[in-house]
């Protein structure tokens, strides 16, 4: 009589250990839970041509287009300006009058657009072309006129452009401003969102 009551007993006791040795450590044991000591690492999301923008930190995607598609495209435009038109008509080698700026991607898109600098052969810096590359080839998406620009992306993904001005007491070697642009894609224009002049020392 005694067997048959501890029997039961034994039993669950039994089922109780065999359990207990299957778990994770806490007693239960929970599907997809890692077991101590181990790590994983997150997944990482495709980054390419989002540099700036506060989704990550990594540089934008090289944009493939040569300085001699670009002066072909802009000399197509009807609407580029008179003198950008004569100093890309006489420039024979294209590097004396296009140079590269930084990649953006102002626009949010899947490709990233390239800063083009447009200068005189001397290396006198006189405007810039944003160009966008497209399956049918670049396009111009904006352009701007001053002197000696540099031009990069925000944090907020907007571009900034610097550019030297001369103060009315400046000599004809020396300006002595900083104008300090930035300009926004609204979604169909690029737009002057603020400008601020800095004088020099």
């Amino acid at each position: 009589m005694r067997a048959r009551q501890l029997l039961p007993a034994a039993v669950v006791l039994f089922a109780l250990l065999t359990f207990t040795g299957c778990a994770n450590g806490s007693g239960l044991r929970v599907e997809g839970a890692e077991p101590a000591g181990t790590t994983t690492t997150p997944a990482t999301a495709s980054t390419e041509g989002t540099q700036g923008f506060g989704k990550t930190d990594r540089t934008p995607a090289k944009v493939t287009v040569s300085l001699t598609q670009v002066r072909q495209t802009l000399l197509a435009d009807k609407s580029l300006d008179t003198y950008s038109r004569t100093v890309l008509s006489k420039c024979l080698v294209i590097e004396r009058c296009l140079s590269r700026g930084a990649t953006v991607n102002v626009l949010h898109s899947a490709q990233p657009q390239l800063v083009v600098l447009i200068h005189t052969i001397e290396g006198f810096t006189f405007g810039a072309f944003l160009i966008a590359v497209e399956p049918a080839g670049p396009r111009r998406v904006w352009s701007l006129k001053a002197d000696q620009l540099k031009i990069n992306a925000s944090p907020q993904g907007d571009l900034v452009v610097e550019s030297e001005m001369f103060g009315p007491e400046d000599k004809a070697c020396c300006p002595s401003v900083t104008r300090v642009e930035v300009y926004r894609w609204n979604g169909r224009q690029m737009i002057k969102v603020s400008s601020q002049d800095q004088k020099g020392d």
